[in-house]
């Protein structure tokens, strides 16, 4: 990994977003997996969900991602809006996860060209990916709505 100079909060944003967008792609995966009980769409997302690991694990390996993590402090922990807390229906809680699982790759994608472009271009690749599963996957969430 090449050496950069000291940012602060560099690998906090790292690490929140290398939770955020694993967390969301389970979420999505959950759905897939249970609801709409896709064989094909539970095993895309798996993949891409597992991809992630070997990106991630160059990060890992720095003992800053840990180090630099202070989740009680973190000022963005109590600030949330309505519309994160209700979900009306299965749909809802996919399209507001794979949401946030783009703004997170988008993110990491960012973030690691200061540390490594190869990783970047590896996050760059996982967003294109994540671009074409929720457009397969755009028709069967929508009948989703309104369903508990």
């Amino acid at each position: 990994m090449a050496k950069i100079p000291e940012l602060t909060g560099l690998y906090r944003v790292i690490d929140a977003n290398i939770n955020r967008v694993k967390e969301g792609l389970r979420v999505c995966e959950e759905i897939t997996r249970f609801i709409l009980e896709s064989k094909s769409l539970t095993d895309d997302l798996k993949k891409i969900r597992h991809g992630i690991d070997p990106l991630a694990a160059a990060f890992r390996r720095n003992p800053k991602l840990l180090s630099q993590r202070d989740s009680l402090k973190d000022v963005g922990l109590k600030i949330y809006s309505r519309s994160e807390l209700k979900r009306v229906d299965f749909a809802d809680v996919f399209n507001a996860n794979i949401q946030r699982v783009k703004e997170s790759i988008r993110v990491l994608e960012e973030f690691s060209k200061l540390d490594d472009v190869k990783i970047a271009l590896g996050f760059r690749k996982i967003r294109y990916d994540i671009y074409e599963f929720e457009k397969k996957v755009a028709k069967k969430v929508s009948s989703l709505r309104n369903r508990k």
